[in-house]
């Protein structure tokens, strides 16, 4: 079962996809848009995504504050759920993502990506570290039922 990976941004959305074992998450593509509010053909693109590589569930990155709040990204990143789970059909996860922008800034510094070439990038590393997140998640959860 292949798992989407989503990193909701005030105009991007990076996207990741697991392989069929569910096992790895690898970076697809940013989807852009001009303004905020201007979903219709963000969704439309997610779907498209989902449909190609055969996705059955969606897991979006939850922008908690550090001390567990929920401020107003958090906020639209729920409203996001509940459009895409009408637009698509799939179940939506939230998962906590403290953190993962500032990793995978950290990470294509470390490999010599130049700064201004970063920005180009983070967001759909960002969701590569999301899913990642919920993969090692779901494996670690298999391997405690096994023991």
């Amino acid at each position: 079962m292949r798992i989407m990976g989503l990193d909701y941004g005030s105009k991007t959305v990076g996207v990741a996809v697991s392989d069929p074992l569910g096992l790895t998450a690898q970076g697809i593509e940013i989807v852009r848009r001009k303004s905020e509010n201007k979903l219709r053909q963000t969704l439309a693109r997610i779907e498209e995504i989902a449909k190609e590589y055969g996705v059955e569930k969606i897991v979006l990155g939850f922008p908690k504050h550090m001390n567990n709040d929920i401020g107003e990204r958090a906020e639209k990143s729920l409203e996001f759920k509940e459009m895409l789970e009408r637009r698509t059909g799939l179940p939506v996860v939230m998962w906590d993502e403290r953190l993962t922008t500032v990793e995978a800034d950290r990470t294509m510094m470390e490999t010599g990506i130049r700064r201004e070439n970063r920005k180009e990038y983070v967001d759909m590393i960002a969701a590569v570290f999301i899913l990642q997140g919920y993969l090692d998640y779901l494996s670690h959860q298999k391997e405690s039922q096994e023991n």
